[in-house]
C-alpha cells in the first residue's frame, strides 16, 4: 500500500529528475553564494530554542495559512524570540516553495532550516543557493548508503544536518553519521497521526554531544516544558505558530523554557 510519505517521496524524486540538467549551475550558485548564519548557535544555550514554522498547509491539517507572507511571518517569529526559522519548501502537499526560504533569508539574520524531503544533493545546491543554514534530512526516507553521501555532500557545502529519527532503530543510523543535531518527530510517516510522548525513550537516547530537536504535535508551553524534561534542546512548531492569529505572541508563549542537559556536552 502507497503511504504519505511514499507518495511525497515520489513526486520529490520527480522533481529531482527535472533538475538534473541544472546541476553544474546549481551547484556553481551553492559555491558562490554568501556563508549564512550558522546552524550550531542555535543550541547550547541556557534555555529550549524555538524553531518557528513557516508551513502552509499539509497533508494532515490541510490548509493552516495559505495566503501567508514569509517574511512577514518570520519578522514576527523573530520578534517573538524565536531562534531559527524552518521552511516548508515542498510545493506538492504543503505548498511551499525555494520563493519562500530566499524571502525569509532576506528578512530575517538568523539560521534559516530547509525542511523538504531530501533525495539528492541537487537539493543541497538548491538550499545552499537559497540562503538556508541547514538541511533536514529523514532517516526513513533514505538507504544508509544515501543517508550518509548527502549527510557529507551537505557538510562539504557548509550545510547544518538536522536528521530526523522516529524511533530507536533510525536514532542509531543517524548517529553513525555523526550529524551535529538530531530531530526525534512526535509524527508517524505512514500515517502522519501525532503522539508527543512516544518520543520521550528516543530522546533521552540522544548522546550528550548531540542536539536534539523535539518535532511535531506541540501547541502550548506545557508541550516544551514536557520535552525539555525529557532532554530537548529545542522544539520545532510548524502548525500552531503558522496558523496563529499573533504568531509573535504564539512564539512568544513558548520561548523561555530551561534547558535541562542530558549530561555533560
Amino acid at each position: 500500500m502507497t503511504t504519505t510519505l511514499d507518495s511525497i517521496l515520489n513526486a520529490a524524486r520527480e522533481r529531482v529528475r527535472t533538475l538534473k540538467g541544472e546541476r553544474a549551475a546549481l551547484e556553481a550558485a551553492a559555491r558562490a553564494a554568501p556563508r549564512p548564519p550558522g546552524w550550531s548557535g542555535v543550541f547550547g544555550g541556557a534555555q529550549v530554542a524555538v524553531i518557528a514554522e513557516v508551513k502552509r498547509r499539509s497533508p494532515s491539517a490541510g490548509a493552516i495559512a495559505e495566503g501567508l507572507e514569509p517574511a512577514d511571518l518570520a519578522r514576527s517569529y523573530a520578534a517573538g524570540g524565536a531562534s531559527a526559522i524552518s521552511v516548508l519548501t515542498e510545493g506538492e502537499h504543503f505548498g511551499g516553495s525555494l520563493a519562500d526560504l530566499e524571502a525569509v533569508r532576506r528578512a530575517v539574520r538568523m539560521p534559516v532550516l530547509r525542511k523538504d524531503f531530501v533525495v539528492d544533493a541537487l537539493q543541497l545546491y538548491e538550499a545552499r543557493a537559497a540562503g538556508a543554514s541547514a538541511v533536514l534530512l529523514i532517516v526513513r526516507a533514505l538507504d544508509q548508503g544515501r543517508l550518509v553521501e548527502l549527510a557529507g555532500a551537505a557538510g562539504e557545502l557548509g550545510l547544518g544536518r538536522l536528521l530526523e529519527v522516529h524511533d530507536a532503530s533510525e536514532l542509531e543510523r543517524a548517529l553513525a553519521v555523526e550529524a551535529e543535531s538530531i530531530g526525534v518527530n512526535s509524527r508517524d510517516l505512514d500515517d502522519f497521526s501525532v503522539d508527543v510522548a512516544r518520543i520521550e525513550q528516543v530522546v533521552r537516547l540522544v548522546p550528550p554531544g548531540v542536539a536534539v530537536v523535539a518535532e511535531s504535535g506541540m501547541s502550548g508551553r506545557s508541550d516544551v516544558e514536557q520535552v525539555a524534561a525529557w532532554g530537548a534542546d529545542a522544539v520545532l512548531v510548524g502548525t500552531a505558530l503558522a496558523g496563529a492569529a499573533d504568531p509573535e505572541g504564539a512564539v512568544r508563549s513558548l520561548a523561555g523554557v530551561a534547558r535541562v542537559t542530558r549530561g555533560p556536552r
